[in-house]
């Protein structure tokens, strides 16, 4: 649970980088769900921009080196804007023989916003389900929260689905954060900003037609 709720984006990997075990926030850097990354190579989906540094690290944890090591990475969100930023991998295990597996943080530094041609808006409706469930509501108590049947939140969600390919609604709530629908590291969740005048919630600054 504490793992789940840390704001930065976390995962735990083993020596040769593959993902055991990722948090929400770092699954929504990669715009997909913390089980999807499972086995993915970390160093796949952040870039490294010196690959001396992923040799010299490689080298030293195969000696059962302990030091903390770090390396600048770029990479692409899901809406498609570029990174970067570094992870920093901490060796950890429970004796000083065993393979360590690797706490690896994502540190962001900065990026350069890449504007869609389609900007992402969803109405004040459809921020105020996806945030309930991502707080755990279930469809019933959904409807409540929002005034309507579960047959009109299924409605919406059937229609966010679709409109973002989410396969199943964790991973709508991953592609939620990850377009900034929802804002990043606040309990519980909420829309990243007020719906408009308008009815829509958009994180483009331009009003809804």
């Amino acid at each position: 649970m504490l793992f789940d709720r840390v704001s930065m984006p976390v995962a735990v990997c083993d020596v040769y980088g593959a993902v055991l075990l990722a948090n929400p926030a770092m699954a929504a850097e990669c715009g997909t769900t913390p089980g999807r990354l499972r086995g993915r190579e970390v160093l796949e989906l952040f870039r490294p921009q010196e690959v001396t540094q992923v040799d010299r690290i490689a080298q030293a944890l195969r000696l059962r080196h302990r030091s903390r090591y770090e390396v600048s990475v770029r990479w692409e969100t899901p809406g498609g804007d570029e990174r970067y930023g570094e992870l920093t991998a901490d060796p950890v295990s429970d004796t000083v023989e065993e393979t360590p597996a690797l706490l690896v943080m994502l540190r962001v530094r900065g990026g350069r916003a890449h504007r869609a041609e389609e900007p992402v808006r969803v109405t004040a409706t459809e921020a105020r389900i996806l945030a309930l469930l991502a707080g755990g509501a279930t469809t019933a108590r959904a409807a409540r929260e929002t005034g309507l049947t579960t047959d009109g939140v299924t409605y919406h969600l059937r229609r966010l689905s679709a409109r973002w390919a989410a396969g199943n609604r964790t991973e709508l709530v991953a592609r939620a954060y990850a377009l900034g629908v929802l804002a990043p590291g606040v309990w519980p969740p909420t829309p990243a900003a007020e719906p408009s005048k308008a009815g829509a919630f958009s994180t483009d600054p331009r009003p809804a037609e």
